[in-house]
């Protein structure tokens, strides 16, 4: 059974932490985010993988070479010269999947939900695909998936967070929200509904029509961890909340003063923090320095001179500001 990973967005809402790297090749604790995901297909046996590409296609390459120290084979697809979307990923690489049933994950996710169970519940549902759903009972911004016995009936708006009456009102039985993990079990014949060569999303180009056609989508619900780090602050949050034993992670080369204060944050490679510098809930970059005395707080710091060589900055990213040879992105 192959699976493939999606690795082909851009990234715009990490920015600038993704200018010269896709979303999914971002370190993430010692490893790119994706190699976690090529993991956690792993230990399922789930270790015929393809990899679609498009933004910083290199970037993802370098990340996962052909899989083999990740436990896994990748074989990577192409989509140029444009991006094709989420279904239109899978109509590229129809003919690595066209054969058996095949697993969808998306290349930011964190989780130890049970994959294999997921594929049981396909695999007794008769489904044209299987979603995988998690309660999202902290109503973040993630579409509402309705189901009735077990089957996708819709797709609703975001979640709402919930009102100040209805945290008070602690005796009322309060309805929660199902939303997408993006892992999904899916059968071939799915290309039936998938337009050749043209962009097109999975849920409102296949699924919507599927459902309208009298065809079941079964859902899958589980309550296993799962975090997506598709920001800035939920990637800071995510990293700190998996750190266990430390407060600080560092990577590689980095040269930290004595009489430097750092506190919560996360350090990528070759950075050097001078004497008297204070950060606190920050992510540093590869190859930035903080000079002497400087303080930074809830901020993300990449080298100015990597955001000067920007085309433009993307219209989804948290503004931020040059300060001598760095970037600062104020993450409140």
């Amino acid at each position: 059974m192959k699976t493939i990973i999606l690795a082909a967005g851009f990234g715009t809402r990490l920015f600038p932490l993704t200018i010269d790297r896709t979303k999914p090749a971002i370190p993430f604790l010692g490893k790119p985010l994706v190699g976690y995901v090529a993991e956690y297909l792993a230990t399922f046996g789930l270790d015929d993988i393809v990899v679609n590409l498009h933004h910083q296609p290199d970037s993802v390459i370098e990340a996962l070479g052909d899989g083999s120290n990740f436990g896994v084979k990748i074989q990577y697809t192409r989509e140029e010269p444009d991006i094709l979307g989420t279904a239109g990923a899978l109509d590229n690489a129809r003919h690595l999947l066209e054969d058996d049933i095949f697993v969808i994950i998306n290349g930011k996710i964190i989780t130890d939900i049970d994959i294999a169970a997921a594929i049981e519940t396909h695999k007794n549902s008769g489904a044209l695909a299987t979603m995988v759903l998690k309660p999202n009972t902290k109503r973040e911004r993630f579409t509402v998936v309705d189901t009735v016995d077990g089957c996708v009936t819709g797709f609703g708006e975001f979640a709402k967070p919930l009102t100040e009456e209805e945290i008070r009102d602690t005796e009322s039985d309060l309805f929660t929200p199902l939303m997408f993990t993006g892992i999904h079990v899916l059968e071939p014949r799915v290309f039936d509904y998938i337009e050749r060569g043209v962009y097109s999303d999975t849920v409102p180009h296949v699924y919507k029509p599927a459902l309208l056609k009298g065809e079941k989508i079964a859902a899958h619900v589980t309550d296993g961890n799962w975090f997506e780090l598709s920001t800035i602050p939920r990637y800071l949050d995510i990293s700190l909340a998996m750190m266990e034993d430390k407060d600080v992670w560092y990577g590689d080369n980095y040269q930290v003063s004595t009489d430097a204060a750092v506190k919560d944050s996360v350090i990528w490679d070759d950075v050097t923090i001078l004497d008297g510098a204070s950060l606190y809930r920050t992510i540093i970059a590869d190859g930035v320095t903080i000079e002497a005395g400087e303080h930074f707080e809830n901020a993300a710091i990449v080298r100015s001179d990597m955001v000067r060589s920007c085309e433009e900055i993307p219209e989804k990213a948290l503004k931020g500001y040059i300060q001598g040879e760095n970037y600062i992105v104020p993450l409140n």
